[in-house]
């Protein structure tokens, strides 16, 4: 699929990261720990409902982690669009660091790699994710879900992390791997990619 055919045909693709959580104010590695909203994150996601209102949406894909199903329920509230669960929109598993917090202020802390040069996190830390695992995986998911409606016309949310949205944007632009972070995405920030 083209970016100009999808456009072509009127179809969309938005993605969204989920509200602020205790675990993102402590800058802990959250990962796939299912860690709600805090109330910070979800007046993010009222406002965004908000802000964001007039945008039809025909359909959401979301993350089934707790903190991303919130903020689409806050987002979606009342608007009758259907929300799907997917467990490749999770975010991405960074293992045994999964928790720890100010990795940065760590000296030689391995899960930094995927942070500062993602290119060479292919060997993940234990029970970990490397960065080629979670392209792979949100590849298949927007191949499978996403691309059929987008060129079918319909407008697509997804809901769901820092790095999966990463992923997510690396396969829609083809990006290699060196600029996995180029695109910031802050939270309950919407993004159209499509």
């Amino acid at each position: 699929m083209t970016d100009n055919t999808a456009q072509l045909n009127g179809g969309s693709l938005y993605i969204i990261r989920h509200g602020r959580t205790d675990w993102n104010d402590q800058k802990r590695l959250q990962g796939q720990t299912d860690i709600p909203l805090n109330d910070d994150g979800r007046r993010m996601a009222a406002a965004a409902a908000e802000e964001y209102a007039a945008i039809p949406f025909d359909i959401c894909f979301c993350s089934p982690l707790q903190r991303a199903r919130e903020t689409a329920d806050i987002l979606l509230r009342g608007r009758g669009i259907p929300v799907e669960y997917d467990d490749r929109l999770k975010e991405m598993s960074f293992g045994v660091y999964e928790g720890i917090a100010n990795s940065f202020e760590i000296p030689d802390c391995p899960v930094n790699r995927l942070f500062f040069h993602p290119e060479t996190y292919l060997d993940p830390v234990e029970g970990g994710e490397s960065v080629t695992d979670i392209i792979a995986r949100t590849g298949s998911f927007l191949r499978e879900k996403v691309y059929p409606l987008v060129e079918s016309g319909r407008r697509v949310l997804i809901v769901g992390h820092g790095a999966m949205n990463m992923s997510i944007v690396c396969n829609v632009k083809q990006l290699p791997l060196e600029e996995f972070w180029s695109t910031g995405i802050e939270n309950c920030k919407l993004v159209r990619l499509i």
